[in-house]
């Protein structure tokens, strides 16, 4: 059976070809899916004829727009593996991940072509390269301008379930980022799941906060708003564009980061503005509050739905929970530190907790699975599930675990299901802190200080207990609110006194204040704690 994922567009052509299937919010350009999957076959020919073939690795470096549907579409219809990186992960990452995967074909606009020229080294495996954009002719014909008209379709193909179709990577938030194996399979699978259960298919109108949804929108037959901002900077989003296009094109439902509804739901706020079009809003990529939720549901209209889908690069979505539950069962239990509830297995998705530990787990034992109420890591089984990191068998020892032919994926987070069979999340395993007094984790510890008016987020880290070898010092890190002028020593002496008074975070004695926390790329919400670690360490040093 042929799952090619490039001939769901030919399948939206045909059944819809009239309809806008994209809209470029920055530009106003506006094609149907005819003309999207038309340009798309054009591409797709024009790459064969250039001696492009299945199974080749192609680097596609193109900003969100029509020509990344497109292109990334005919890569697809042609058999070839797509790699996506995304571009602010920093030029040594960067670097770093195109050894790693070694592409045959490059394709991207020509400041990406600036930059290979910079760095030749990560792309020594690359035989032959295409400008996606205007250059004068210095970096060779704008692909796009080249392929402009299909004479006939592009038969797709033939793709197995277990045949490769992306490489995308991980955001690094706990290490070097990692390129994760999506197979054709796995990517119908996502398709299906977020068809039937977010309900999303012709008539919906999607504007994603992350490029890669623009392609399941039109992979399901909804129209994709590639919305005005910099995907690599979520939370600079310009909360005027973004609201203009959701409003101009009537947008029903959005997938966004936290870090992007933080500043739209304020700007909505203070504006008096309700988006009254949007029906549906799809929140990921990091723990979500319930004020956060509180503020989205006081700007979406009566019925709306918010849903935070819980999941990681390597098996995205396993869990949700809507935003009605959260604000009124769970998050209260949030705030006192029980950790934050992500909401109850999607169908076709086992999920299960087992004991912690840092080492590989080689086979499935049910006797590895924690009762209720246990903190341990999170495991999920299911067909989104990815099977493999790319060139890295380390990584796969450690994240796999077979079982009878099929397999579990580690998620590296730490949680527990309650009694209800809802997962609430701790934090990740790599950040949980070991301490003299016992283990202490991220989210419930963080929640304690995070009640504090003054402070915006805090960070629970370890640093080296040299009396101890072996053992941790845990240091809580708060950023201040950057509303109000803050007295430093009087907040860290609040918060130290709030700190002590509560079971879960009595034990730490140590208390920083950090002005920025620095955060993941591709959502601005992740905290770096390993770089916070390491300046906590050299800010208590000197106080030594």
């Amino acid at each position: 059976m042929n799952v090619n994922i490039g001939q769901t567009l030919a399948e939206r052509a045909h059944d819809q070809g009239h309809e806008i299937g994209l809209v470029e919010a920055a530009t106003g350009k506006a094609l149907t899916f005819q003309e999207l999957n038309g340009r798309a076959d054009a591409l797709a020919w024009y790459l064969q004829a250039k001696g492009v073939r299945a199974g080749e690795r192609v680097m596609l470096m193109v900003r969100p727009s029509a020509d990344f549907i497109c292109l990334t579409f005919a890569l697809f219809k042609l058999g070839a593996v797509v790699i996506l990186i995304d571009p602010g992960m920093g030029y040594r990452n960067l670097r770093r991940c195109i050894a790693g995967v070694q592409p045959q074909v490059f394709i991207g606009i020509p400041v990406a072509h600036l930059f290979r020229l910079l760095f030749p080294a990560p792309f020594r495996s690359v035989r032959v390269s295409f400008c996606c954009g205007p250059s004068l002719g210095l970096l060779g014909p704008d692909i796009c301008q080249q392929a402009a008209v299909a004479s006939q379709p592009f038969p797709a193909y033939p793709a197995r379930a277990d045949e490769l179709a992306a490489i995308i990577f991980t955001t690094g938030s706990t290490g070097p980022p990692k390129g994760v194996r999506y197979e054709h399979g796995v990517f119908n699978a996502q398709l299906r799941l977020i068809r039937d259960y977010y309900h999303i298919g012709p008539g919906q109108i999607d504007q994603p906060g992350f490029p890669l949804f623009a392609l399941f929108a039109t992979a399901l037959g909804a129209r994709a708003v590639i919305p005005d901002m910099d995907p690599t900077r979520p939370a600079r989003v310009d909360p005027r564009k973004f609201v203009r296009s959701l409003r101009e094109q009537q947008v029903t439902y959005s997938f966004g980061s936290p870090a992007i509804w933080n500043v739209v739901s304020r700007y909505c706020q203070e504006q008096g503005i309700v988006l009254d079009c949007l029906q549906q809003v799809l929140m990921a990529g990091a723990p979500i509050s319930g004020d956060l939720i509180a503020r989205m549901q006081a700007i979406l209209p009566p019925g709306a739905r918010i849903h935070t889908p819980y999941g990681a690069t390597e098996s995205l979505p396993i869990v949700s929970i809507e935003g009605k539950e959260i604000v009124e069962s769970t998050w209260p239990l949030s705030r006192q530190g029980h950790g934050i509830c992500v909401g109850r297995p999607l169908p076709g998705i086992e999920v299960r907790v087992i004991a912690l530990s840092d080492a590989p787990v080689p086979l499935w034992d049910d006797a590895l699975c924690l009762p209720p109420g246990q903190i341990g890591e999170i495991v999920a089984c299911g067909d989104v599930v990815t099977r493999a990191y790319e060139n890295n068998e380390q990584e796969n020892r450690l994240a796999k675990i077979a079982d009878k032919g099929s397999f579990w994926h580690r998620m590296g987070d730490l949680g527990y299901l309650d009694g209800l069979g809802r997962l609430w999340f701790c934090g990740r395993r790599a950040h949980r802190v070991e301490t003299g007094a016992g283990t202490l984790f991220t989210i419930p510890c963080e929640a304690i200080v995070n009640e504090h008016p003054d402070v915006a987020r805090s960070a629970l880290v370890g640093i080296a207990d040299t009396a101890h070898p072996g053992r941790q010092q845990a240091v809580m890190i708060v950023e201040p609110v950057r509303t109000k002028k803050i007295n430093r020593e009087r907040l860290l002496d609040e918060v130290r006194e709030l700190a002590t008074g509560n079971l879960l975070t009595s034990s730490i004695r140590l208390f920083l204040i950090h002005p920025d926390f620095p955060v993941d790329i591709r959502h601005n919400a992740k905290i770096f704690r390993e770089q916070l670690s390491a300046w906590a360490q050299k800010q208590l040093q000197g106080r030594s």
